[in-house]
């Protein structure tokens, strides 16, 4: 672990995490929810095979881009005129998809089970409600968070990190000032930017989708993985005999 700089001021009063490929690998998730995708458009009489492979080149392309399934109808030749037939059943064989369970990355529970003994955890997560709450359930990891926001549900996509309104509102549901928490998660343009938008600092997980992503804007920390985060605050709490 790359020891952190020193830390000054006042400690954080709770950790805000991400879920997407900060607990658990998002591409878990992604692969389920197109073969859902591929099954639905073969059961209409497309090509499911061709669909399903187009959509996962779209998602690896850019997941939480929208028009991810009309871009791959097209490509699996689907006409332009039919994407109004075919694209409402198919979104919503993606958005119900419910997996049973998916898989943490190495420690995460354990490492998150430490933090929520010492201070509030709360998960901040961008997406289509139903689907983060799919996907929070099937990590299992629920009962260790203190609160949880989904930034659609306080205004759509516009609301998404690194907009601060759902970091203004997972701290007050946690009951510390927002410039009093921590941020980890593997985005620097959403997770470290949202701490930065309330005047908080961020620990840079480098793993996921974005794992090569600039360091821009600069997080407080960097870790190779959420154990390593973890434990970073940790002894940033310890050292301010906060546990």
């Amino acid at each position: 672990m790359t020891a952190p700089p020193a830390w000054t001021g006042p400690a954080p009063l709770a950790v805000v995490v991400d879920l997407d490929d900060t607990l658990y690998p998002q591409a878990a998730y992604l692969a389920g929810a197109a073969d859902a995708v591929g099954a639905a458009a073969q059961d209409r009489g497309l090509d499911g095979a061709a669909v399903h492979d187009a959509l996962v080149a779209e998602l690896a392309a850019g997941s939480d881009r929208g028009g991810t399934i009309d871009r791959a109808l097209l490509t699996a030749g689907v006409p332009a005129a039919d994407l109004t037939r075919y694209v409402p059943p198919l979104v919503a064989a993606f958005t119900g998809y419910e997996p049973t369970r998916l898989p943490l990355y190495p420690g995460v529970a354990e490492a998150l089970r430490e933090l929520a003994a010492v201070v509030p955890v709360g998960c901040l997560t961008d997406g289509n409600p139903v689907i983060q709450r799919a996907k929070l359930a099937a990590t299992g990891l629920g009962p260790l968070l203190h609160a949880v926001v989904v930034t659609d549900d306080l205004g759509g996509r516009a609301a998404r990190k690194p907009h601060p309104a759902g970091l203004h509102e997972l701290a007050g549901r946690l009951g510390v000032p927002g410039d009093r928490v921590l941020v980890i998660g593997d985005r620097p343009g959403k997770d470290v930017a949202v701490a930065a938008a309330v005047g908080a600092r961020a620990v840079r997980i480098r793993q996921g989708e974005y794992a090569d992503a600039p360091d821009e804007p600069t997080a407080w920390a960097r870790a190779g993985s959420f154990p390593e985060a973890a434990a970073m605050a940790v002894d940033v709490l310890r050292s301010h005999s906060l546990c």
